[in-house]
């Protein structure tokens, strides 16, 4: 890439923050309404099936994103891709706020999953660009932090303070509209060049080499993701069922609870062979999930969390091992 544009913001450190601080808040925006949706169900009387209609519209959202855009900051910039997101992130976020009902909710997770697929390519590769070493530790522990942020900072929310399916999208247009402004400042590390709408048709491609590696995690990979998919989108359900309290706080610290550790896995085991992490990761997942269907059974909000901790465990090791 060409770094003649680079840094644009007064000092190296100052863009990292920001360009971390995205990654943060857009997967931060993509959990906060997991807390919401027993709300929404309480409102409206939608069942659960609707519930996983509204969450896989946005993963289908997001695949398609990274299909579509996965290339075009490396034909316009990543600076110009991550302000458009941002711009994609705001409409959709001013949908969740003004939503009446399960169609408002599908139109609005489709446009963050656009969003947040746009965005997160251009970032991940952004933060490549600036640290090949410590671009992809950043990679993987900053969304893990975000989720966690989203869930449990919108459960804070909802219990402590009025207006519950508004207040936390007022504040996120409010960040969102500080960060599209400071993202002009991006450093830019690409230097535009022609293929842009030609990028935009869907390819996939897997090299020779990395084809029998790719087949062997593939399971445990998608079991890691299902289990973050169910947990955003159901989890906050299941833990009112199993801890026969309806606070929003429950839904919240759930999913901290599996994505934290995760955060936490990926720091401790990021420079050991990824052979031994993912036979770890396996195991902490079965064994986390055992003892989180126990606490189901059981009715014990001790298992289901202490479960749902060691769960955490596996998934945050065998994303970081994957990539």
């Amino acid at each position: 890439g060409d770094h003649r544009d680079l840094p644009s913001f007064p000092t190296r450190r100052s863009s990292d923050l920001l360009t971390v601080s995205l990654v943060v808040m857009f997967l931060a925006a993509s959990s906060a309404p997991s807390p919401l949706y027993a709300l929404y169900r309480e409102m409206w009387g939608f069942s659960a099936f609707s519930l996983t209609v509204i969450f896989s519209s946005y993963a289908f959202a997001l695949l398609a994103a990274l299909l579509c855009f996965g290339a075009l900051s490396d034909h316009v910039g990543r600076r110009s891709v991550v302000i458009a997101a941002l711009a994609l992130e705001f409409v959709s976020v001013l949908a969740f706020w003004q939503a009446e009902s399960v169609a408002w909710l599908i139109a609005a997770r489709v446009l963050q999953g656009v969003a947040t697929g746009m965005a997160t390519s251009a970032l991940s590769a952004l933060l490549v660009d600036l640290h090949p070493v410590r671009g992809p530790l950043m990679n993987s522990v900053a969304p893990m932090v975000g989720m966690a942020v989203g869930a449990l900072g919108t459960s804070l929310l909802v219990q402590y303070l009025p207006s519950p399916t508004h207040l936390v999208f007022d504040l996120l247009l409010v960040v969102i509209a500080l960060q599209c402004a400071a993202a002009f400042w991006l450093p830019e590390t690409v230097t535009r060049r022609p293929g842009a709408w030609r990028s935009l048709a869907p390819r996939m491609h897997v090299p020779q080499a990395a084809r029998a590696p790719l087949l062997r995690i593939l399971p445990l990979s998608t079991a890691g993701w299902a289990l973050g998919g169910f947990y955003l989108s159901l989890g906050p359900s299941l833990g009112r069922l199993v801890t026969g309290s309806a606070s929003p706080l429950v839904g919240g610290l759930l999913i901290a609870a599996l994505v934290l550790p995760g955060a936490l896995a990926i720091a401790v085991v990021r420079q050991r062979p990824p052979r031994g992490v993912l036979q770890f990761s396996a195991a902490a997942l079965a064994l986390g999930l055992a003892i989180t269907l126990a606490g189901v059974a059981w009715h014990s909000p001790a298992a289901f969390f202490g479960g749902t901790l060691v769960a955490g465990l596996g998934f945050g090791a065998g994303f970081n091992a994957a990539v």
